[in-house]
């Protein structure tokens, strides 16, 4: 089952990308984000659950130390790309029913370029900060995660000293990953919502948010699903339920993300 999810969610993905980069008339910020969430979908999905499909195959459950640290950088990485690449488009799409005079002028290929640089950068610069924090702690051998992958919250919790540290810069980032983008989603769509409303005609109305839906969409399955992840966690406090809700996050919502972009077309 993992397999076909993951295949479908690496062809997919993949299609949308070609078709972005051979179409012409998909060169638009719009479609130049929806690419880069594809690409970054492929990775996190591939990050996650790649070397589990491994293990299944050659009927091993063991991951090295460099592995689970790896593993937990590039997982770390490419969720936050997610969020910030989300929250790039919500603004492309303020700017393109708020502003559309000027939308050209301000989205241009420079402006593009350099906001996904900076998600990039961003994202790179917080899984480092994470990881270097989890190899300045202990841990002794042969220890079990109880879960598909080298999730941070769960090698933590295998540490054999003190993770004070650890615990509230993963409450920062969750915070700061979870908060920032969303409260900045939030103001573009309530942006949005306010301008909908002034334009007189239906159609022009119908016109405008049916640009907005797919992305709508994508946002509501990534944060319930991240939503799903935290609640099952905090609530049982049962490391399957976490893993459960975690294939939702980790593996639905980029396999759904295409086919929800590919309705608008």
């Amino acid at each position: 089952m993992f397999l076909s999810m993951y295949l479908i969610t690496l062809f997919g993905n993949l299609l949308i990308i070609l078709a972005v980069s051979l179409d012409s008339h998909l060169h638009t910020p719009m479609y130049f984000f929806i690419s880069n969430l594809s690409f970054v979908d492929i990775c996190f999905t591939t990050t996650a659950i790649l070397k589990m499909l491994i293990n299944i195959q050659i009927q091993s459950r063991v991951i090295s130390y460099g592995g689970c640290i790896t593993q937990m950088y590039f997982y770390i990485l490419f969720a936050a790309l997610d969020d910030f690449l989300l929250t790039v488009m919500a603004y492309d799409r303020f700017l393109a029913i708020c502003r559309p005079l000027h939308y050209t002028v301000i989205m241009n290929p420079w402006l593009c370029g350099l906001l996904v640089l900076v998600c990039w950068i961003t994202s790179a610069l917080l899984s480092l900060l994470e990881s270097l924090l989890v190899l300045q702690l202990s841990f002794c051998t042969g220890l079990e995660i109880p879960h598909f992958f080298c999730e941070i919250k769960q090698v933590v919790l295998l540490a054999c000293c003190d993770t004070l540290l650890n615990d509230m810069i993963m409450y920062f980032t969750a915070v700061l990953l979870g908060g920032g983008p969303l409260a900045g989603i939030l103001y573009s769509y309530s942006k949005i919502v306010f301008s909908i409303r002034g334009i007189s005609s239906p159609q022009g109305k119908y016109k405008a948010f049916s640009t907005c839906v797919s992305h709508l969409l994508v946002v509501f399955l990534y944060y319930c699903s991240r939503l799903g992840v935290y609640l099952s966690s905090a609530a049982t406090h049962s490391s399957h339920s976490s893993a459960t809700a975690s294939v939702m996050y980790t593996v639905v919502t980029p396999m759904l993300n295409p086919f929800i972009y590919s309705l608008r077309n």
